[in-house]
């Protein structure tokens, strides 16, 4: 029996399929073994070690220390089992580094006796396997020293950069060298944002009724001087740019050059000029561009795109029993097409639209920097397999992303689309003597499609914009020249802030920038989210004030770790271990010790940690007092500040970084200083009562802050705000939970509050929901202990049904919970993660959630340690 090891169980049961008896597919679940991720998990051995912390030996020639952790260590006793029984073990894991190192891995752990093979392929086919059968190698051991220092250097920066946060900002904080990078970017953007002068200017459109084909012209010139448009602004301070010979129109001016116009009619054609342009098409997908598509087009998120690509390119049941892989592998920087496939794109072209569409093959050049070109584009694996061919096999999801792979891959094979483009130039010439004496130039631009070529297979939707039959000296704008004027208007424009980025454009510009790898951007997407470094704004990504502190603090203390070069030059440098060109040991040795006039990572710490202080953000200045505005992290909480005093307040959570105007912030400060002042005492207990504001909104609290515990505090209904809250309401609210009395037949106290599922009545444990808050005041004891000796009717709320299981046969659900969405097939239910859509899951997904949920379920008990 020959074993073959993959990542994911789905990958193994497909390749499984198209081998015969004598193979074995099993999957490693990714890495079997890493660096320890607690303390707890480091050997006993090396806990002593002044490096153990770090889990790499940074006193020597940094070699790391690997664990299996527990949840691997199942996994790999049963792997273990199997390769004692094979004859020969393949190492299938993915063609990328990461996939080298997890082959590796599995080398070292299971230490076979047996010979052993690494086999790789971009597409899981069943030719595709063959191939790779037919041409086994080695374990490449460069691949695994590149990616072995990479994580090493990770590891490094993370762990010794992450405390300094923690000492400054706040608590549970990463660094990360990938991480802080694209946050870097974001916080850059915010801050352009906040420094950007919007300004404006003005010109003026002409539309005229041209019979069967109305056209519009826009003022360009009045005299020699060019009307500014949006270009002649600096993208970043929205300025005129420097240099900038051009007019800029007020209001007022565009008003009067409209008028002038008018006055001119009719208008003298002075040139038309038509010309044939050509458009070619785009290169197919690399993960990048296929993660920036799928965003603007298919709101699609990197992770989700991922996931979806990951399921498409590890196989699909198509109705005959077996799977097979769509995609190629779709981590990949790479825009080369193989042979085969550009074949197969000639021959889908020229028979599905015609030989006029195919010019012959056509090779793109990878521009990213580093490209691994042995690698494919993502393309479909069977360019003939159309997406209405498979769409009743995929999910909604599955098939748009696949129809967005299919049609970009043959469209980058088909012929350039022709555009006839016509371009006409207009005076107005006012009357000689008039206050507008100089010419007014305008412009009307026309196209018109001739030949689709690649724009028949994207089916984009395209105008044409025609204009009508005209030549020079011809006239225009009355009523003689045939094409009348219509309306004649001065518009207004104005200067926009560089737009955010959202997950799209950030892999772009990380791509550019030559930071991260294919493999990357989607892990760096959910770190900086999932730190709450940046929260998502509808698509587009908004640093938090941690994330702003956090890089005002590695910007001014530790510039060269996080800046984009210095990132995109490590990557360029693992690269070349990568190659052999460096040695590794010298390269973490002269990142962490320092070299040449470098200090390293661990004095630049040493250096600056004394000088640096608690970071603030500035929001700007108080319009009233002139004073500064800061904001500063609290351990739990963000506040703002005025000035140096101790007049401080806390930011509710949902007031984002671009909604924080100093007066906004004032005005949290006002709210926090009536905050002082009590609305009133409590009637029962003689306390004063106050309105205050937290970080989760308004409350009402019972008395005074001290050092004999906390205050009864009540958090407002839901939709109410502050200005509502009357004295009489405060009391009831606080005088919640209310006791209805006992419980004739238990002898349980029975009480009606306001909890956070809303308003309750309970006994004991037990808990039903009242309609309103009023209620709550209103209900009695014998109506409260009916409605809770009433059973509710448990109907299930189903939110999507998935089908069969593909091997138990049960019916699968997504299901709406108590504690949020879940999978179920009526005997095992799975949660699903609270930032994944549940109308989004697949049966893929759910086959994997459910299977985890069962090993979960029979992984034995811990015991507990006796005490002696």
């Amino acid at each position: 029996m020959k074993l073959v090891i993959v990542e994911s169980p789905a990958k193994a049961k497909t390749i499984e399929k198209f081998l015969g008896r004598d193979y074995k597919v099993a999957a490693s679940y990714g890495h079997i073994r890493d660096l320890p991720s607690s303390a707890s998990e480091i050997p006993s051995r090396y806990r002593k070690k002044s490096w153990a912390r770090l889990a790499v030996d940074t006193e020597g020639d940094f070699q790391p220390i690997y664990v299996v952790p527990k949840e691997s260590q199942a996994r790999l006793k049963d792997l273990k089992k199997l390769v004692q029984k094979a004859d020969e073990l393949l190492l299938a894991t993915d063609e990328d580094r990461e996939g080298e190192s997890i082959s590796w891995h599995l080398l070292e752990v299971l230490e076979p006796e047996v010979p052993v093979r690494r086999i790789t392929f971009n597409e899981i086919t069943r030719p595709a396997i063959q191939r790779a059968l037919e041409r086994p190698r080695d374990v490449d051991a460069r691949l695994v020293q590149a990616q072995e220092a990479r994580r090493i250097l990770d590891r490094l920066f993370g762990y010794e950069l992450s405390p300094v946060l923690w000492k400054k900002v706040r608590t549970k904080l990463s660094a990360g060298r990938v991480q802080s990078a694209a946050l870097r970017l974001v916080v850059e953007r915010e801050e352009e944002r906040q420094a950007f002068k919007s300004t404006a200017y003005w010109d003026v459109v002409a539309r005229f009724l041209g019979g069967d084909t109305p056209f519009t012209a826009r003022l360009t010139a009045i005299g020699d001087r060019r009307l500014a448009t949006s270009r002649d602004f600096d993208s970043i301070t929205g300025d005129l740019a420097d240099g900038a010979d051009v007019l800029v129109l007020d209001q007022a001016g565009a008003e009067a050059a409209a008028e002038a116009s008018r006055q001119a009619l009719p208008w003298t054609v002075t040139r038309v000029e038509r010309k044939e342009t050509r458009q070619r098409p785009q290169a197919p997908f690399t993960t990048s561009t296929l993660q920036q598509a799928a965003g603007s087009r298919l709101r699609m998120s990197a992770k989700q795109t991922m996931r979806v690509a990951q399921a498409l390119y590890e196989g699909i049941d198509l109705g005959e029993g077996e799977r097979e892989g769509l995609i190629t592998y779709m981590r990949t920087d790479s825009v080369h097409l193989s042979d085969e496939a550009i074949q197969a794109a000639g021959t889908l072209i020229r028979k599905r639209f015609g030989d006029a569409y195919h010019d012959g093959p056509r090779y793109y050049q990878t521009k990213a920097k580093a490209a691994q070109e042995a690698h494919e584009a993502i393309r479909p694996t069977v360019l003939s397999r159309t997406p209405d061919s498979v769409a009743r096999f995929l999910t909604k999801e599955q098939l748009a992303l696949y129809d967005l792979v299919w049609r970009r891959a043959v469209a980058s094979q088909m012929a350039d689309a022709r555009i006839d483009r016509t371009t006409v130039d207009l005076e107005a010439r006012p009357a000689a003597g008039s206050d507008a004496a100089a010419v007014h130039h305008f412009r009307a631009n026309g196209s018109v499609l001739r030949f689709p070529g690649f724009l028949a297979v994207l089916e984009t939707e395209r105008e044409d914009q025609l204009l009508p039959e005209l030549a020079e000296g011809a006239t225009v704008g009355d009523e003689a020249s045939g094409i009348p004027l219509d309306a004649l208007e001065p518009e207004g424009h104005e200067t926009r802030p560089p737009p955010r980025y959202t997950e799209a454009t950030l892999v772009r510009r990380l791509e550019e920038e030559g930071i991260g790898r294919p493999s990357t951007y989607t892990p760096t997407l959910s770190t900086i989210q999932d730190r709450q470094y940046v929260v998502k704004k509808g698509s587009q990504l908004v640093p938090t004030y941690v994330g702003m502190a956090v890089i005002r603090l590695l910007r001014q203390h530790f510039g060269p770790y996080v800046d984009l070069a210095f990132t995109a030059r490590m990557e360029d440098t693992l690269d070349e271990i990568a190659s052999g060109d460096v040695d590794s040991v010298d390269f973490l040795s002269a990142f962490y010790r320092g070299d040449d006039g470098d200090p390293g990572l661990v004095r630049s710490i040493e250096e600056e940690l004394p000088r640096i202080e608690y970071p603030q953000i500035p929001v700007g200045h108080d319009p009233e007092s002139g004073d500064p505005l800061f904001v500063r992290i609290g351990k739990s909480s963000i506040f703002v500040q005025r000035g140096d005093s101790d007049e401080r307040a806390t930011v509710p959570l949902e007031v984002l970084i671009d909604e924080l105007t100093p007066e906004k912030a004032t005005e949290i400060l006002a709210q926090r200083s009536r905050a002082d002042d009590p609305i009133g005492t409590d009637d029962r207990t003689g306390l004063p009562i106050y309105l205050k504001i937290g970080p989760y909104g308004p409350y009402l609290q019972l008395g005074e802050d001290d050092d004999n515990g906390k205050p009864k505090r009540a958090s407002l209904p839901r939709g109410m705000g502050p200005e509502t809250v009357t004295l009489e309401f405060a009391r009831k609210l606080l005088s919640l939970p209310r006791s209805l009395g006992t419980d004739p037949d238990t002898g349980h106290e029975v009480l009606a509050g306001l909890g956070r599922y809303g308003p309750y009545v309970n006994r004991e444990r037990v808990y039903r929901n009242l309609p309103s808050l009023d209620r709550v005041f209103e209900i009695g004891l014998a109506e409260a202990v009916e409605l809770i000796n009433t059973k509710p009717k448990r109907g299930k709320t189903v939110l999507k049904a998935l089908g069969a299981h593909p091997e138990s046969g049960k019916e699968v659900e997504v299901l709406e919970g108590r504690y949020g969405p879940y999978v179920s097939d009526g005997k095992l239910n799975a949660s699903i993660a609270k930032d994944r859509d549940p109308q989004d899951v697949t049966m893929d997904e759910a086959v994997q959630l459910l299977e985890d949920a069962s090993k979960r379920k029979k992984a034995p008990a811990r015991r507990k340690r006796s005490r002696t």
